[in-house]
């Protein structure tokens, strides 16, 4: 697979420098990514590119993936309009091995030659002193140019700590380093973070020129290049990624497979035929069978079910997607009491965040002598305002335990089963109320 040529049709390519593709055309390349261990998991945000690692590979090329423990110490400007918060190394250490068994469910490390490796920038960063790094980073970079980047342009303004301005080095050295322990030739990116990776490219071109001298300085020879992946936004400009409770995380804890389904399968469909190509690992003939099957039935949303799979299972595994799947029937009230038994207690009560709940004790509820007693009596009319109420809502049909409708005002509670053990999800018509059993 040619791996420009791939980038392309999917419209992942935004700048490269010059010599790039052909130095990948010629031979197997290695190739790194850095990821600033910020928070406990990564977000989609970072999913675009991973998935440039990720085709990297799968075009016959080693991909390193750099987690920034060094660098996540100090906080990269580009993007940002203030000062980041320093974060604990407890903190850092943490999110870092989040990061590596995320990055893991995307990259082959057990492939032959080109496997993928993982580095953490802190085993090189905690040997160097303040001193050295003057003299061995600092010394080749002019503030001149450093100020000419827009990361520290658009800081100007609002001001910006030697820190953050000193980022731009730590990242470039990163790439040195890479380049002469590990031979790795290319630093890719979002195109948010082109200044700091040409910033590797100048420092690796000047350190090789002065270790030849002035006088030779033109016949210097290193092969360092540079590769950006647009920055994934909506058709109608805003940022891709959040949802309307923030971060959309590849952490389960954080964002349930549920919630993760149900993103991607919200997505309109003037956003899906570019978040397919990104995300997703379907061919270009795949790709255009999915589109032509959407455009002849929209309403079933084939495109965006197909997008809601490949990242789901990809990100969370097929089984956690079959219950998004399944859970979705619930959402849309296609559920059966068979598919609530299904689920496990994280996706329902994922599914039914929200939702109005009533709390009682376990006696409370072996006390109970009828449904009737249960959804009026026993739950203080919070389900319904009174016995009376609870009993016409019977007699008209419009109540249901568990997606199975009751009717018989006497039915003993016995005869009910609890979900996940401590469950009952009350049909009042249209809308749910959750009765949880306290053990």
């Amino acid at each position: 697979m040619n791996f420009i040529e791939e980038l392309r049709w999917r419209g992942m390519l935004q700048d490269a420098m010059p010599g790039t593709e052909e130095q990948l055309n010629k031979e197997m390349t290695a190739g790194y990514i850095g990821f600033d261990p910020t928070a406990k998991s990564l977000h989609i945000g970072n999913l675009a590119t991973i998935m440039l690692l990720k085709h990297f590979q799968l075009a016959g090329h080693k991909p390193f993936a750099l987690v920034g423990g060094a660098t996540g110490m100090v906080g990269d400007p580009s993007g940002k309009a203030a000062e980041r918060q320093f974060l604990s190394e407890e903190t850092l250490k943490e999110n870092q091995e989040g990061i590596r068994n995320q990055l893991a469910k995307f990259l082959d490390f057990d492939c032959g030659e080109n496997s993928a490796e993982i580095v953490n920038n802190y085993d090189w960063f905690k040997e160097i002193g303040f001193l050295e790094f003057l003299r061995e980073v600092g010394k080749y970079l002019t503030v001149n140019y450093m100020m000419s980047k827009d990361s520290v342009k658009n800081r100007l303004t609002t001001g910006i700590s030697f820190t953050e301005f000193s980022y731009q080095l730590l990242q470039g050295y990163d790439f040195y380093w890479l380049y002469k322990n590990k031979n790795v030739r290319l630093q890719m990116g979002g195109s948010d973070q082109w200044g700091n990776i040409t910033t590797g490219t100048e420092l690796i071109r000047r350190k090789e020129a002065a270790m030849v001298g002035e006088s030779d300085e033109e016949n210097v020879t290193y092969q360092a290049y540079a590769l950006t992946t647009p920055l994934v936004t909506k058709a109608d400009g805003t940022k891709f990624g959040k949802s309307e409770a923030g971060n959309v995380w590849l952490d389960p804890s954080f964002t349930s497979p549920y919630q993760f389904y149900q993103f991607w399968l919200s997505q309109t469909d003037i956003d899906t035929p570019r978040l397919l190509r990104v995300f997703t690992l379907y061919s270009k003939t795949e790709i255009e069978a999915i589109e032509s099957q959407h455009a002849d039935a929209p309403h079933l949303r084939i495109a965006q079910k197909a997008l809601a799979k490949d990242v789901t299972t990809r990100v969370h595994g097929e089984e956690q997607y079959e219950l998004a799947v399944k859970a979705s029937e619930v959402l849309f009230g296609k559920a059966t009491l068979e598919t609530l038994q299904s689920l496990d207690e994280a996706t329902f009560t994922s599914i039914f965040d929200g939702v109005p709940q009533t709390e009682i004790a376990k006696e409370d509820w072996l006390a109970c002598s009828s449904v009737l007693d249960l959804i009026s009596v026993v739950t203080n009319n919070e389900v319904y305002a009174s016995k009376g109420e609870a009993r016409r809502a019977m007699q008209g049909n419009a109540v249901s335990v568990n997606k199975v409708k009751i009717t018989d005002e006497k039915l003993a509670v016995a005869d009910l089963q609890l979900l996940q053990g401590k469950y009952l999800l009350i049909g009042k018509g249209k809308k749910n109320h959750i009765i949880k059993v306290l053990n």
